[in-house]
């Protein structure tokens, strides 16, 4: 109990307050959230793409975080050159919740012969609230600390931008940057000084294909996220069966083995789950982490080729 206590008074010390710790979230299916870090990505691959995943972080620590993410993405080229998509995020960490909304742009640049590269840019606003419940001494006449960090909520403009290549010969690569504007979200409280300083985040990613290794193929993808302050770095492999099934590993430097597991129960549709072994302090409370994840594409066929039936044009 009191390992639990400390815990919940570390994530209030650390996100009640001026905050500097690396805040971005992390995702285990990263490789299904591109966009939401790399604009550069958004309506690169054909179709109309919706993802959502939900991450239930240090099971059965109280107030530990829980994430919530939906991108909407699609591809606009028959109309207009280049892809548009939005992206929904929700956090809720201790005393203190999250949330974001991004609208993405990217514009295609055709590579004859070696891919297309994606230079895209994300804006929208992030919000973020604090929401204490301050337990009093039950002992004695003492009251609240009238000092203590009260509820306040804030929102501020927040803008991403990123580049991502996907190359013919199945593998893509990306350079990112969340946070751009670093733009302070203030309480603006007359009892205490609490802000949250987003802070600016890189990103590396990439990933490849290796086809035709038995009666499937093997999917390599890499992350590395850095805020310089903390560093972190993932690497993840699956075996996807006949584009029906995967299952695979991965590891992240920070405090994770993980294992994924995936279904494509119709042909645009895939259903995935990944559990997260807790291989730091925590193992000892936690139960691991969890994510589930959805994603659905809707291709839109190709319009008829019109054919013109004047005897002039046979």
């Amino acid at each position: 109990m009191r390992l639990k206590l400390l815990i919940i008074i570390l994530l209030t010390v650390c996100f009640g307050n001026k905050s500097n710790a690396q805040q971005d979230k992390i995702i285990t299916n990263y490789m299904y959230d591109q966009m939401s870090i790399n604009p550069g990505e958004t309506g690169i691959n054909d179709g109309i793409c919706a993802t959502t995943i939900y991450r239930n972080q240090w099971d059965k620590v109280s107030r530990a975080p829980n994430s919530t993410l939906l991108n909407v993405e699609a591809n606009m080229n028959r109309f207009f050159p280049g892809g548009l998509g939005i992206s929904l995020y929700a956090d809720r960490i201790g005393f203190a919740a999250q949330n974001s909304v991004l609208l993405n742009y990217s514009y295609p640049l055709e590579l004859t012969g070696y891919g297309v590269l994606g230079i895209g840019v994300g804006i929208g606003i992030m919000n973020y609230g604090y929401n204490p419940l301050w337990e009093p001494p039950q002992q004695g006449t003492v009251g609240i600390d009238m000092t203590l960090p009260d509820s306040w909520s804030a929102t501020s403009v927040d803008m991403n931008f990123g580049i991502f290549f996907k190359g013919d010969a199945d593998y893509y690569v990306g350079l990112s940057s969340t946070h751009i504007s670093e733009t302070a979200i203030s309480s603006n409280s007359s009892i205490s000084n609490d802000d949250y300083d987003p802070r600016r985040h890189y990103y590396v990613m990439g990933g490849k294909v290796f086809r035709g290794i038995g009666p499937g193929d093997i999917k390599a993808d890499a992350l590395l996220r850095t805020d310089f302050a903390q560093t972190a770095f993932e690497v993840t492999g699956r075996y996807i069966w006949n584009n029906f099934a995967y299952g695979g590993l991965g590891l992240r430097t920070t405090e994770y083995a993980s294992i994924l597991l995936g279904i494509k129960p119709l042909p645009d549709l895939t259903v995935g789950y990944s559990y997260d072994i807790t291989m730091n302090k925590l193992a000892g409370i936690s139960r691991g982490s969890h994510e589930i994840l959805m994603k659905y594409c809707f291709y839109i066929p190709p319009p008829p080729i019109q054919k013109s039936k004047h005897p002039r044009w046979l």
